[in-house]
């Protein structure tokens, strides 16, 4: 029984302790960082070159990266953030592609594994010498897998709006569209 005690009082003690350190010895992030980040998709693709939204949040709230770094969010993102840094852009050389997602061409699929290794978020399933497929709920439009596959059997499709991603687009300006 004083066994059991001991290990509560002391367990009761060291949680204590932890809790008290986690209080005084807190690192503030950067607010501006947090609020760039919340603006991004959170993909987590790679392709602004970082290897996610948060690094990316970090290099485009220190000045180190331009807002046009995301090309999933598009001209709306350039623009917003833009907007909340206080910066001026050129949108000329920005695509606004829209989300995309890979498919593969079971017929001309020689299962190389190429795409399947290169996926950062393992959306490709598939084997050696074996026909691969996409999940599109896990595709990011990195177009990572399309760049290596070398029959090409890759295509980068536009996302089909489904019942939980449809939206009511907004009204055109100036009356009817």
């Amino acid at each position: 029984m004083t066994a059991i005690f001991a290990l509560l009082l002391l367990g009761m003690a060291l949680g204590g302790m932890l809790g008290i350190a986690a209080r005084y010895l807190k690192v503030e992030g950067n607010p501006l960082q947090a609020e760039v980040e919340a603006l991004m998709p959170g993909s987590q693709c790679g392709q602004c070159g970082y290897p996610g939204c948060s690094p990316a949040a970090e290099a485009i709230a220190n000045g180190t990266a331009p807002v046009t770094a995301c090309p999933p969010g598009g001209k709306a993102l350039a623009e917003t953030l833009a907007a909340k840094l206080g910066v001026s852009i050129d949108l000329s050389g920005v695509a606004d592609k829209g989300p995309m997602i890979a498919y593969v061409h079971e017929n001309l699929c020689i299962g190389c594994t190429k795409c399947f290794k290169r996926c950062p978020t393992d959306a490709i399933v598939g084997g050696s010498k074996q026909i691969h497929a996409v999940f599109a709920d896990a595709c990011t439009g990195c177009e990572k897998c399309f760049e290596v596959c070398p029959t090409e059997c890759i295509e980068m499709r536009p996302l089909t709006p489904t019942v939980q991603t449809w939206y009511w687009p907004s009204p055109a300006v100036g009356g009817i569209a």
